[in-house]
């Protein structure tokens, strides 16, 4: 059997933003990857990750200037949340909270343990192994409505997006969109995946999208990624209020030049060049949607 390909680690020094930050920047997408033979890794998993450790991430959240984070619990885990409930154990519910990976069996026992550790949704994948795919929306949705979770979709293609569309809209929990719903930048704005998840977030005021990972999405590529800035303007215009952003530290499944995170963020901050914006964005916005203080 083909062995899942180890990927890179993240830059070791990133730089220091030339924006200001705003206090209690949340972080709303990233993974952290210990050791190996205490979170040991699923075997059908669609790639290996490099060590990047909680310490790691702190240190990269130091110099970013960011207060807070929400830990996606990686395909590579499979339903085993235990990494990320260690770590908001750590870190503390005011500083950390969670997005699980649970089986559409999941007992309402299971649930209620991981919403005590800080779980707040479970994500759904179509790119890589491990979660279960859009095909488990309503088992999933059906489970978590309850606790107010929201299911968080991490499509391969945006162009899935187009025939989900009515299922979306009808969906009984709040939605997550992952890295602005996955289209490309050479699609444009126009692409008919992107124009589908507009609809969606103008038509529901509980669905949400995550501006995040667009180096591996943009086709003009670094370091200025300028296909990307049409993208986040046409959500920013479309709702500025239902906006995240996320790091997506420590990049995994990447095999491009790895970015700087403080790089990233500083072209955030040009996209988005209001500083309330960049504010609700980076603050008020996922404090509300995971439940920070």
């Amino acid at each position: 059997m083909t062995q899942p390909p180890i990927c890179q680690g993240p830059d070791p020094q990133p730089r220091r933003p030339k924006h200001a930050m705003p206090a209690g920047v949340v972080d709303c997408h990233c993974h952290v990857f210990e050791d190996q033979s205490r979170y040991p890794l699923v075997a059908a998993r669609s790639y290996t990750p490099p060590l990047a450790t909680l310490s790691d991430y702190l240190a990269m959240c130091e110099v970013l200037g960011i207060a807070r984070t929400v830990q996606v619990n990686a395909s590579v885990y499979g339903f085993d949340n235990s990494v990320s409930l260690d770590v908001i154990a750590e870190l503390g519910q005011k500083r950390a909270r969670g997005v699980a990976g649970v089986a559409p069996d999941v007992s309402a026992r299971e649930i209620e343990r991981l919403h005590k550790g800080g779980i707040r949704g479970v994500r759904l994948s179509t790119m890589v192994k491990g979660y279960g795919g859009t095909e488990l929306i309503d088992a999933i949705a059906a489970k978590i409505k309850p606790y107010g979770w929201h299911v968080q979709l991490h499509v391969d293609k945006c162009a899935e997006l187009v025939p989900l569309e009515q299922k979306l809209l009808d969906c009984p929990t709040p939605l997550v969109f992952d890295h602005l719903g996955r289209v490309r930048g050479g699609d444009s704005v126009n692409a008919p995946g992107f124009q589908a998840l507009l609809r969606i977030i103008r038509q529901r005021n509980d669905c949400w999208v995550k501006i995040s990972s667009w180096y591996r999405l943009s086709d003009s590529g670094p370091p200025h990624f300028t296909d990307i800035k049409p993208l986040v303007e046409a959500l920013v215009a479309a709702r500025p209020d239902r906006l995240v952003w996320g790091s997506n530290w420590p990049h995994p499944v990447w095999d491009g030049p790895m970015p700087n995170d403080g790089g990233l963020l500083d072209l955030f901050c040009e996209w988005v060049p209001d500083a309330a914006i960049r504010e609700q964005i980076l603050v008020t916005n996922p404090a509300r949607l995971y439940g920070f203080e």
